[in-house]
């Protein structure tokens, strides 16, 4: 999942707003409107009462698929935040010169889908010490992070992540390295092109690295 049009030699140390691409106004490509396993709209609207929150754990690819099939999400869309280049491209992505990572929308419905399970799911799919990469996909798109955008979210996160952090520990893990903010200060989710959306739906065989450290996350005492 490497770009192959544009190489960043720097690419495991972060963009500055002043040295990143600079996009465009608009979107360059057009994007499905339904979710093509779900068949729900993947730009909403949703059902009232349905959260988001943004989910990075590395390619955006196998990381989709794993939350789509959680019983209580409404809707996934694979696409790119946290950096500075408005409206990018893969390609540019790929380069590490936006500031953005790979990241799931993920749209839920907390009544059958609690937060705390879902960020649980998150840690346990993948590495969360290992910076700007997940196995041998390397670069700051790779990043592990959380964009909240309510509050319970963000305590959770912080709940979850600290529990995670100890049972790391324990198996001579590193720190964590999981960037967590709100979505509001990552700034706007840009919608990945519409070969990346539900891609593991469309390609079976496709590239599905699985980057699990084997550890359990466990559940907060008021879970």
């Amino acid at each position: 999942m490497v770009s192959r049009f544009l190489s960043n030699p720097f690419k495991q140390l972060m963009v500055s707003p002043e040295a990143a691409l600079p996009g465009r106004a608009e979107r360059p490509y057009l994007v499905p409107s339904t979710h093509a396993v779900l068949g729900t709209p993947l730009e909403g609207p949703w059902p009232e009462g349905t959260q988001v929150i943004g989910l990075a754990l590395g390619c955006f690819w196998g990381a989709e698929k794993e939350m789509w099939r959680l019983e209580g999400v409404v809707t996934t869309a694979a696409g790119y935040q946290g950096g500075f280049t408005p409206n990018p491209t893969y390609e540019e992505v790929c380069t590490s010169l936006t500031g953005h990572t790979e990241v799931v929308l993920v749209a839920y419905d907390p009544s059958v889908l609690p937060t705390t399970q879902l960020l649980r799911h998150f840690w346990e799919l993948h590495d969360p010490t290992q910076g700007f990469r997940q196995g041998n996909d390397v670069g700051t798109q790779y990043r592990s992070a959380i964009y909240w955008t309510t509050e319970e979210q963000r305590d959770a996160a912080l709940a979850t992540r600290d529990l995670y952090a100890r049972a790391l520990a324990e198996r001579g893990y590193g720190q964590v390295t999981t960037e967590i903010r709100s979505a509001e200060e990552a700034g706007p989710f840009y919608y990945a092109e519409d070969y990346h959306q539900q891609y593991l739906f469309k390609v079976p065989n496709g590239y599905c690295p699985v980057h699990s450290t084997g550890v359990a996350c466990p559940a907060p005492a008021q879970a």
